[in-house]
């Protein structure tokens, strides 16, 4: 069975972790904890008491005074009922290791602990201190005391303050699992409080207006039964309200011959819980340094003689508000558990999956950071690999460079122009010189083939060049497709120019591979092809009319046809060796060592040069902290819940 004490204390222990771990609302990108939280919220204007409530509930002077604002970041308040005869004792979450026992030291704290948010200036900060008292005068109960609203700035703060402290006051109160401690000041009109405004704004099913009521009913064009509809609607409104308490303090301060039984009694303000009035230490009380049991006592004594009062003084004063405020809290949180325990589990699931997909911190070991080096240039390997082989789309491209481009370049090489008449018999001509041939001009076929092999030179370094573009692009598409590397832009800038150096390395290699074959089909013809040229002209019959035609224009036709047949046998023979060339060397080895070289670099590399290649983005490094620090949160209070002892 859970106690009010496991249950507040289980709020409390959770609020601690989220200051701890940086999540205090607001406008965070990451899931919020804090806000799901069930906490009383004491809201009021400045000089309204608020301060004096605080210590009535706690028994202790203890809280900054002066003029202005004191209140400058939020103060989340936890109590802790301790046995009697223990000595009470503060503690602060940012000293934990320190209790406090002498008060006046708690409130010199919390000042300086403000001041080195803030600087020495009025500016105000959403970040909270926690406060934790333990003591046998206090209930379980936490409130958190927000900077009082205030209508004007005064020197030393910007124009901005007011709505400044509007804005941070409305993000605490309006959130739905927020109790809401208005307090306003009996010596004032009540129409004018800003608490009351406030709360209005935020719960407005919690507050209805009696004198809007009562004209309803004024009004003469109302009939009875009207006037019935309107005051069970009026009803209905005003018991739908949830979340906030009335607090009306300096009774003892109101004009002889008034009181504030309206307000009290809910004729003037209707909330769906019942207002509480409150006596606070006087100033002079405050300047005597009266003891706050003392005040207590007194305060009770007000209330029991009151002629106005004295019929509602079991339900006034600060002990029955801290135990009204500490009953609906232990119900609140009991009621909200559930929903806490789902977002919990629910931000777990989310924050473990952004940090997968943002990776997990890297180790600070040189030995750890090479093998996770090494790790990454595998993965991005793999996917590589994969784009070559077929797994992954663009390797295809490679073979439509043998496919298409090189027999297209092949067919446009210019042997037309080449192996034309007149180019045809210059060139035999030239190679004759000053004695003309006697049979077959070899010479001049030499030359003609010779001059026609160097043109394939340009299709084969292209079919290099081609593939050396693919593979280029293949590895800048698998770097960006591996997502481990996404993290470390040095490492993959590192990758990228180590690949491409590697891919420079092969293509030279190719290219002299590629050429190497051309020159191979120069340097030695196939002289089959040429032995078939001597029979062709005695298969003709009549070897004085070759001989007469020798030096006439169908002899030149045919020179240029015999050439003509023997490059386009050179050219189906370098069609299909130049792939064969071009795949050895270049993507075969782009398989096997592309980062081989790299890997020999990087096992020479020091500490600190490893640490550099996994450098990342801040930006990406920041949200992993911030991720990992939330989650830590998130674990922690599902255990904190796991830890209590639920009733069924």
């Amino acid at each position: 069975m859970t106690t009010m004490e496991s249950l507040i204390g289980l709020v409390n222990r959770i609020q601690r972790a989220c200051t701890v771990l940086g999540d205090y609302g607001g406008d965070s990108a990451l899931p919020t904890l804090w806000e799901a939280l069930p906490s009383v919220a004491v809201v009021g204007g400045q000089s309204s008491g608020k301060s004096s409530v605080l210590e009535s509930i706690v028994g202790r002077d203890f809280l900054p005074r002066g003029s202005g604002i004191v209140t400058r970041r939020p103060l989340v308040l936890q109590l802790h009922k301790t046995e009697e005869g223990l000595q009470e004792y503060a503690e602060f979450l940012h000293l934990p290791k320190r209790r406090f026992t002498d008060f006046s030291i708690v409130r010199k704290e919390i000042q300086d602990e403000t001041d080195r948010m803030t600087g020495r200036t009025k500016q105000i900060s959403p970040v909270p201190i926690h406060l934790s008292i333990y003591s046998a005068n206090v209930v379980n109960l936490t409130l958190i005391d927000l900077p009082g609203l205030t209508k004007v700035a005064v020197e030393g703060q910007p124009e901005s303050i007011v709505q400044d402290i509007e804005n941070m006051v409305r993000s605490y109160i309006e959130k739905p699992n927020c109790i809401i401690l208005a307090i306003s000041p009996a010596n004032q009109d009540i129409a004018t409080s800003d608490a009351m405004k406030l709360s209005r704004e935020v719960d407005p099913t919690g507050i209805a207006c009696a004198h809007c009521f009562q004209l309803q009913l004024n009004m003469a064009s109302l009939v009875y039964t009207a006037a019935i509809t309107s005051l069970f609607a009026f009803l209905s409104v005003s018991f739908l309200g949830e979340r906030t308490f009335g607090v009306l303090t300096k009774l003892d301060l109101m004009d002889k011959g008034t009181n504030a039984l309206d307000v009290l009694e809910g004729r003037s303000y209707r909330l769906l819980h019942p207002w509480v009035g409150i006596v606070n230490r006087s100033q002079a009380d405050i300047n005597k340094n009266v003891d706050m049991i003392a005040a207590r006592r007194r305060e009770r004594e007000f209330f029991a003689t009151s002629p106005d009062y004295g019929h509602l003084s079991s339900k006034m004063g600060s002990e029955y508000l801290a135990k009204l405020l500490s009953k609906h809290l232990e119900a609140v949180i009991r009621a909200r558990i559930p929903s806490i325990t789902s977002l919990i589990n629910k931000s777990i699931d989310e924050l473990e999956g952004e940090l997968d997909h943002l990776g997990r911190p890297i180790a600070i070991d040189a030995g750890a950071q090479l093998y996770t080096i090494l790790e990454l240039c595998r993965a991005f390997d793999r996917i590589f690999k994969e784009h070559l082989e077929g797994g992954r789309p663009g390797g295809d491209r490679i073979y439509g460079v043998f496919d298409n481009q090189l027999p297209s370049a092949l067919r446009k090489l210019p042997f037309d122009r080449h192996l034309s008449l007149q180019n045809v018999r210059k060139v035999i001509s030239e190679a004759d010189g000053y004695q003309p041939h006697l049979i077959a001009p070899e010479q001049g076929y030499r030359r003609l083939i010779d001059s026609s092999l160097n043109y394939f030179r340009g299709p084969a370094e292209a079919s290099v060049d081609a593939v050396h573009f693919v593979l280029k692009e293949l590895v800048r598409r698998s770097i960006g497709e591996t997502k481990e590397l996404r993290r470390f832009p040095t490492l993959q800038a590192e990758l990228a120019a180590a690949s491409n150096e590697a891919l420079e390395r092969f293509r030279e290699e190719s290219k002299k591979t590629t050429l190497r074959l051309v020159e191979m089909e120069s340097s030695y013809l196939t002289v089959d092809f040429f032995r078939k040229l001597p029979q062709e002209v005695e298969k003709g019959g009549n070897p004085s009319a070759s001989a007469a035609d020798r030096y006439g224009e169908g002899h030149f036709r045919r020179i240029g046809s015999n050439v003509s047949q023997y490059v386009a046998m050179v050219s189906e023979t370098l069609k299909n060796s130049i792939p064969k060339a071009v795949v050895h060397c270049q993507v075969r080895e782009a398989k096997r060592s592309l980062l081989d070289h790299f890997y020999t670099q990087v096992g020479k590399k020091e500490g600190k040069q490893l640490s550099q290649l996994l450098d990342e983005d801040p930006a990406l490094m920041e949200r992993r902290q911030q991720c990992a620090k939330r989650l830590e949160l998130y674990k922690s209070a599902r255990d904190e819940i796991d830890s209590v002892s639920w009733s069924r």
